[in-house]
């Protein structure tokens, strides 16, 4: 099999006791991820044994479904490239994806990072989904104490709901009414005894093809949790054209300035001269390849759309600068939505 080019990496994330070894360990187990390459921190943490097939060395397992399986020691990016080097020279079977399943008290900043500015990895290698674990029974009280937990949540691509089957209906519900408030967008699965589609889940980001309505905050019901006082959603609805210059010069100038108090920035762009949108995804100080999408998801609705979440920034500066750069008419009142 010829080298796949840019290889996908997913990131698995959640915080302790949240059930990402338990999630990983039974997506292993299917065949349909036989070209993944995995690394995690320890084997003994992922119950491994069931899956063995061969050691490769003291650091590298091939598991029965044809995954590569290795321990990260030292820096991500140096096991990365490890493993790109002996996947070129054929000392380990050809993989298509590789997941990072990363510590509970991890921040996924790091390793997004990691992987869109090392110099080496960023020519073979690309982010793809972030993939994150939620305890139903712990979920509430961890995402209004652990700011770790929020940034786990708010980043997330997907987002798996554990132990459904440990928790009281109200548990469950002020779950995911904390999930939803801080990531309005992101499906929400369930583990507890549902068939989980391993290829699916880690599959590449979604597009932003959805309707206004994923782009709108919904605030959280009463009693559904805090979810830490200071991060708030807002959204951000226009119907001026940007110019793409100037709003990326924006862009730049806000998150090196905000970066770390912007924990997700989504967007749908009416872009100046394109006839199909622009969506944009940046997570802190860090922006993805914006995406140019073949069609508007509602051709009669062509407003520029951007959702952020934020920790500790006011809103309004943001909304403030939006408008100082000529992106925002000035006298346009429309599509400020914020909740908490």
């Amino acid at each position: 099999m010829a080298d796949p080019g840019f290889t996908p990496v997913i990131l698995l994330t959640g915080f302790l006791g949240s059930g990402k070894s338990t999630l990983l360990s039974r997506l292993l187990a299917d065949p349909a991820l036989g070209d993944t390459a995995v690394l995690i921190n320890e084997f003994g943490e992922v119950g491994l044994d069931h899956h063995l097939l061969d050691r490769i060395d003291e650091e590298m397992v091939l598991l029965s479904s044809g995954c590569v399986c290795c321990t990260i020691r030292g820096e991500l990016a140096a096991a990365i490239r490890t493993l790109q080097s002996r996947r070129a020279r054929g000392e380990v079977p050809p993989f298509r994806r590789v997941v990072v399943e990363s510590t509970g008290l991890a921040d996924p900043l790091p390793v997004i990072a990691t992987i869109t500015a090392d110099p080496v990895l960023r020519h073979h290698f690309r982010m793809g989904a972030v993939v994150t674990t939620v305890d139903a029974v712990n979920g509430p009280d961890q995402l209004a104490r652990q700011p770790e937990s929020v940034a786990q949540a708010a980043v997330a691509d997907r987002l798996v709901l554990t132990k459904t089957d440990l928790a009281t209906p109200a548990q469950v519900a002020a779950t995911i009414a904390a999930l939803r408030a801080l990531n309005p967008d992101a499906p929400l699965l369930r583990a507890a005894g549902a068939t989980l589609d391993a290829a699916a889940l880690l599959s590449g980001r979604q597009a932003l093809t959805t309707v206004a309505e994923s782009f709108r905050c919904v605030p959280a019901p009463a009693g559904a949790g805090n979810h830490a006082a200071d991060v708030s959603t807002f959204a951000l609805v226009f119907e001026a054209s940007i110019d793409w210059t100037r709003f990326g010069l924006w862009l730049t100038m806000l998150l090196h300035s905000h970066g770390s108090a912007i924990l997700r920035v989504k967007g749908l762009l009416n872009v100046a001269g394109a006839d199909t949108p622009v969506a944009i995804h940046g997570v802190q100080q860090l922006v993805h390849v914006p995406t140019h999408l073949s069609a508007w998801p509602d051709p009669a609705d062509r407003r520029s759309r951007l959702v952020f979440i934020i920790r500790g920034l006011d809103a309004g500066l943001i909304e403030r600068s939006l408008r100082a750069f000529g992106l925002m008419p000035a006298g346009a009142s429309e599509g400020v939505e914020q909740g908490r």
